[in-house]
């Protein structure tokens, strides 16, 4: 995820990582070509189309394509809001850890299957499946028996209860701290359900195939419509308007899917970092 001043408006104008204009160019190069030969044709035969009929497509296109990259940010935006339940209830998991378990051994292991929770569901959001990317939050017989399994992140949360379960039954844990703890569990497995939700209902193809044939169709045939008050204008007005609408529809592509590795997706590692740092705090950080 890229960070910027918003109140710098020249640096996010001139910033090129992140921005899908380069993307655009061929589109508002074949805009501009067609809008020469608009040009050509009403200097020799006088074709154009009438104005009237591009004006009002251009009124519903406008809100079909308000309604597309509304729906993309709305997915983007529950996707943020799924990860910062996770960072919340890890934290607040941690937090009882620190407090209810004694035994430092069980306390050290759980919190470090804490933090395993949220990089294998990073994994499962990406498509990933590479558990030595975890590093030393697994253990080796930890990542044996995750390896031929396909939903590893919920494994992980049954690991954490069953070892709760384990300092109950020694009397190390009273029945009401661990109902607690369970009912955080239960919200994290929760949270990545929504996750999972979002990651495998895209925008529906019948919604997204209409726009983008009726966007393709008015900024390719509007030099047309144009070119009779433009002239020799149409070809730079054409290619902008392209990259106004064609813009667009591109950013409701960027962001309809906020787990991935694109500049513009959610900050998927920085949050984890921030897991590790948290609950390795509170977890070791001793009461005064």
């Amino acid at each position: 995820m890229i960070e910027y001043d918003p109140k710098s408006w020249i640096s996010v104008v001139c910033r090129v990582r992140g921005s899908i204009m380069l993307r655009l160019v061929p589109r508002m190069v074949v805009a501009a070509a067609i809008g020469v030969g608009a040009v050509v044709l009403f200097r020799r035969e006088g074709t154009h189309l009438p104005s009237q009929a591009h004006t009002l497509v251009g009124v519903a296109l406008g809100l079909l394509l308000v309604f597309r990259t509304n729906a993309s940010y709305d997915r983007y935006w529950e996707g943020r809001r799924l990860l910062g339940g996770i960072v919340n209830r890890s934290r607040d998991l941690a937090r009882q850890i620190a407090t209810s378990v004694d035994d430092p051994a069980a306390r050290a292991a759980l919190a470090r299957l804490v933090p395993a929770f949220y990089w294998l569901a990073t994994q499962t959001l990406r498509r990933q499946t590479d558990l030595a990317a975890l590093g030393d939050r697994l253990t080796a017989e930890e990542r044996a028996a995750l390896g031929p399994v396909a939903n590893r992140a919920p494994v992980v949360l049954a690991w954490i209860s069953a070892r709760l379960r384990s300092l109950s039954a020694a009397g190390q844990l009273r029945d009401t701290q661990l109902l607690l703890i369970d009912q955080n569990l239960t919200t994290l497995n929760d949270h990545l359900g929504g996750a999972e939700r979002i990651l495998k209902t895209p925008i529906p193809f019948a919604y997204a195939q209409h726009i983008k044939i009726f966007v393709v169709l008015f900024c390719f045939s509007v030099p047309f419509a144009i070119v009779d008050q433009m002239g020799w204008a149409t070809p730079p007005v054409s290619a902008v308007l392209a990259l106004a609408l064609f813009g667009v529809d591109e950013i409701g592509v960027e962001i309809e899917d906020p787990f991935g590795d694109d500049p513009n997706d959610l900050p998927l590692d920085a949050i984890g970092n921030g897991i590790d740092r948290a609950v390795a705090e509170i977890v070791a950080t001793p009461t005064p």
